[in-house]
């Protein structure tokens, strides 16, 4: 079965957008187009329910049930339960409240693991508990192809180890990480897992139960939603981690790990993700199933998509000697994120690449330790070009054509 693209385009207001005409979009791993059903939900909540929720009137009680469902339907194709997971204002900002967890819990002498494959966000607030004496191990990438090989994890496992962070793929090296086995490496040395799943979400929502995980996060507005991040929070750790929100809500799972209150409208909107993967499937399968079958189809038409069109870019990029593509050459194994150094400032070649209709981006992308150990410097950055399910062949095409014209 194949993904009806045009159906697909139908559900995001900015490919009818005149402004956006001509313009192919190949920075998605920055953010994504919202869909429709978001947007729709976004707009009713400020406009019928935009009332403190969970009061006894007709507004705040349509309100607080949106926000309910939200979480219930997410969780659903995450495969967890409802209280398990939370809403917060970004995933930098929910890591940090639980590295504040961790740090509370952890005794000097304890180890985590981090690497240096990840985006800053799940890297540098666990690197911050050296600060309280816990022992920070570095799981470092091969410094030519970035991957991460399970040899070096299981080198730095051993007793005093109580956390294991990385990505499920990298936003610059793009490999997809096989987080059940890892998770099930450090799970048998006694170790929790965080699991940062920002650069894999997007191309289809994990079913988190079945991999195993005790922490998975993500972000909405990467994920065609609103700017929110989500985090799975597994009870067993949850329950075991000190409160850090008010102290009235310490007993409701979901609201541990959020200090602030929430953002009302945004969680609400979130469950127009919900919405866009029943439309989906809907779509394209005509049956009924439960939200985590539902999800994994989901997930799998758009990965098709995906690597279909992700091969053709690897192979051109590949057969270019001026640039060296960061990570696998294949696109079953990995996102459709492809970043490229240059040997010179990647920025000004984004600029060259937007004069010819083409949105992309050049940096570092918060991936500074990912790039360094790479032997690349993070002041050149590199040229990213993301794209996800909702892209076409031609705007592939349109990418090719223009990558001719500037490298």
């Amino acid at each position: 079965m194949h993904l009806d693209i045009d159906f697909v385009r139908d559900q995001f207001p900015a490919f009818a957008e005149p402004s956006l005409r001509g313009q192919a979009f190949f920075e998605n791993a920055g953010g994504s187009y919202t869909c429709g059903a978001v947007i729709d939900r976004l707009t009713r909540f400020y406009t019928q329910r935009k009332v403190q929720p969970y009061a006894p009137y007709p507004a705040s009680q349509l309100g607080g049930a949106e926000m309910d469902a939200a979480r219930r339907r997410m969780a659903a194709i995450l495969g967890v339960d409802a209280d398990e997971l939370s809403f917060g204002p970004s995933t930098t900002q929910n890591t940090y409240v639980l590295a504040q967890a961790f740090g509370q819990k952890l005794k000097p002498g304890d180890a985590i693991i981090v690497t240096n494959q990840d985006h800053e966000a799940n890297t540098g607030p666990w690197r911050r508990l050296i600060e309280r004496d816990i022992d920070v191990r570095e799981w470092r990438i091969d410094s030519a192809s970035g991957r991460l090989e399970i040899a070096a994890l299981e080198d730095l496992l051993d007793d005093k180890v109580r956390l294991v962070c990385f990505p499920h793929c990298s936003n610059v090296v793009g490999e997809i990480n096989p987080v059940a086995k890892i998770t099930a490496l450090a799970h048998a040395a006694g170790a929790f897992v965080c699991v940062d799943g920002v650069s894999y979400a997007p191309h289809g929502f994990p079913d988190v139960g079945a991999l195993g995980p005790d922490i998975y996060l993500f972000s909405a507005y990467k994920t065609y939603g609103p700017h929110q991040g989500l985090m799975v929070l597994r009870r067993h750790l949850a329950e075991s981690l000190p409160n850090q929100g008010h102290h009235f809500n310490g007993c409701t799972l979901y609201k541990r790990f959020t200090p602030a209150g929430p953002d009302h409208a945004q969680v609400a909107a979130c469950a127009g993700m919900a919405d866009y993967v029943d439309a989906l499937y809907a779509h394209h399968l005509k049956d009924d199933a439960k939200p985590a079958a539902r999800g994994k189809a989901v997930h799998d038409l758009m990965r098709a998509h995906e690597v279909s069109l992700l091969q053709p870019l690897l192979d051109a990029l590949s057969a270019r000697n001026s640039v060296r593509l960061l990570g696998p050459s294949t696109a079953h194994n990995r996102a459709p994120t492809v970043a490229v150094a240059l040997n010179r400032p990647a920025e000004p070649v984004a600029a060259q690449l937007a004069r010819r209709g083409i949105m992309a981006g050049g940096g570092d992308f918060y991936a500074g330790r990912a790039l360094k150990g790479m032997g690349i410097d993070p002041n050149d950055g590199v040229l990213r070009l993301s794209f996800t399910h909702y892209t076409t062949k031609a705007e592939v095409d349109q990418l090719l054509n223009a990558l001719d014209d500037v490298l």
